[in-house]
């Protein structure tokens, strides 16, 4: 099923839709590993992950790994469906964007 094109406020902002992006592939991913790979502070990935997780698109889980607290995340259902529906309409907004003709390129 394919999901319905719906631009999506609370994901479009570059470090939540990387953290969705991220999680979308997997099952979860412990804090640590996202705010490395996305590139922010510890503070940062917090702000974001409270948006997400108060619009019900992540879960957060703690749990102790290696003898210490760790924090998980994952997308939740509601989260996946936003996920895919804001990509969705990504797509078709670049869609609209008309090809320029060949042999026409910029000449200044």
């Amino acid at each position: 099923m394919t999901a319905v094109p719906v631009f999506d406020p609370i994901i479009h902002a570059p470090g939540r839709l990387q953290i969705c992006a991220i999680l979308s592939g997997i099952d979860d991913a412990e804090f640590a590993m996202i705010r490395d790979r996305i590139g922010v502070s510890d503070s940062v990935l917090s702000k974001h992950l409270k948006q997400l997780e108060e619009a019900g698109y992540v879960a957060l889980t703690k749990a102790p790994f290696d003898g210490r607290q760790r924090t998980w995340l994952s997308l939740t259902a509601a989260g996946r469906k936003a996920f895919a529906a804001h990509v969705a309409e990504l797509q078709r907004l670049a869609a609209m964007t008309a090809p320029e003709p060949m042999g026409q390129g910029f000449s200044g």
